[in-house]
């Protein structure tokens, strides 16, 4: 006879009840390190897509993601004739957000040169963008349908394919468009916007009196134009010949042109390690205090059912029961009932995790390294109980 299950056919409405609230318990636990390994895989969805080697960026920044970073489009011919690059491309980030029924609406826009790399990844409805203009890749997190228009600035974008789960290191969904446009729609500025900095400029230079009225107006159209450039991007990305020393390419390439090189690694660590650091700290400070609690509930749990069988325990120890059986049935109930809460978790995060708003990452060693944590608990907590049965004395079987 195991007197574990039979003191829990006992008392089962009490046991499924605590099993399940610690299974839900549990599951906020797992979700949390599903959301902290999430964080990782989002911060680094970009790169992995993009699979450059160096991230050219403005000099003294740690850009395009941690920092703005803005740097002319014409620097990846300087890029490319570095000696080991065999290619690099200008790409174009920034954060939008609009109204789209009513509601607002946030994603990350890349602008990519249709000539050369960093063009969205997996395309899984629709095809890629083909045109120069008004053409657009959503990702699936956009929730966007195929031949759907997107109003950016002042033209409409029609969203042509749909790709995979790319997001930016914030978790918001990517959309692609050409580079021409990205740029209109990050620095190009409406028609009041030039109309005062033209007349904010013929105003400055008219107060000159060493100029002639002429020579104002034209030098004030000129810098007009100049300001209104949109040949701007954020990075130009590289990816460098088989056998090319890294280091001697980040060299150079920050010595003659005065950029900042990072490469893969080091942009993996700023996002990493930089950007939702402090993140990673408060996801692992609730899941310690979450399992901290759940060790409480245990302990209680077994110790408020000790107290109700002492008389049985008192018993069992008048007839010669050894205190090993008592261990072992007390020991037996906090294990099992930690192993069906984990159960319960791992099954509700498991169809859940999918509808979560940010990306739930579940990997095999973490989901182990918990269920050992919680057998350890449910181990330390019964301890509780145990010590209070081994107190009991037989003769307490014979009391009223």
């Amino acid at each position: 006879m195991n007197l574990a299950f039979r003191d829990i056919r006992y008392h089962l409405g009490r046991f499924i009840l605590t099993s399940i609230g610690l299974g839900l318990l549990l599951g906020v636990v797992i979700s949390m390190g599903g959301i902290y390994r999430g964080l990782f895989a989002d911060a680094l969805a970009i790169l992995q897509h993009t699979g450059a080697d160096l991230w050219v960026v403005q000099q003294g920044t740690n850009g395009p993601f941690a920092e703005s970073s803005r740097i002319p489009e014409d620097l990846k011919y300087r890029v490319r004739s570095v000696p080991g690059v065999a290619q690099a491309s200008p790409l174009s980030f920034q954060t939008i957000q609009i109204e789209r029924h009513g509601r607002p609406f946030r994603f990350f826009l890349i602008g990519y040169d249709l000539g050369g790399f960093g063009a969205p990844p997996g395309i899984v409805a629709g095809r890629g963008i083909r045109q120069k203009h008004y053409e657009m890749v959503a990702a699936q997190g956009m929730k966007l349908q195929l031949g759907e228009k997107v109003r950016l600035g002042q033209h409409d974008y029609t969203v042509v394919g749909i790709t995979g789960k790319v997001v930016s290191s914030s978790g918001d969904p990517a959309a692609y468009v050409t580079l021409p446009d990205a740029q209109e729609i990050q620095f190009k500025k409406d028609n009041d916007a030039i109309r005062n900095n033209r007349a904010r400029i013929g105003a400055d230079l008219a107060r000159d009196p060493s100029l002639p009225p002429s020579q104002a107006a034209l030098l004030a159209g000129k810098l007009s134009a100049a300001s209104e450039s949109t040949r701007t991007v954020n990075a130009v990305v590289a990816r460098l010949a088989p056998g090319a020393d890294l280091k001697a390419v980040q060299q150079r390439i920050e010595r003659w042109n005065h950029l900042r090189p990072i490469s893969n690694q080091e942009q993996r660590d700023i996002l990493t390690k930089g950007m939702i650091e402090k993140a990673r700290m408060q996801l692992g400070l609730f899941r310690v205090i979450l399992l901290t609690i759940s060790a409480v509930i245990i302990a209680l749990i077994i110790y408020t059912s000790t107290l109700d069988k002492l008389r049985v325990i008192a018993t069992l120890k008048l007839i010669g029961s050894q205190n090993r059986v008592i261990v072992g049935m007390i020991l037996q109930q906090s294990l099992l009932m930690g192993l069906i809460a984990y159960g319960i978790g791992y099954l509700l995060i498991l169809v859940t995790y999918e509808k979560f708003p940010r990306r739930i990452v579940l990997e095999g060693p973490d989901l182990a390294a918990l269920f050992v944590i919680v057998m350890a608990i449910c181990t330390a907590a019964s301890f509780v109980g145990i010590r209070k049965a081994l107190k009991v004395e037989p003769a307490e079987a014979l009391g009223g």
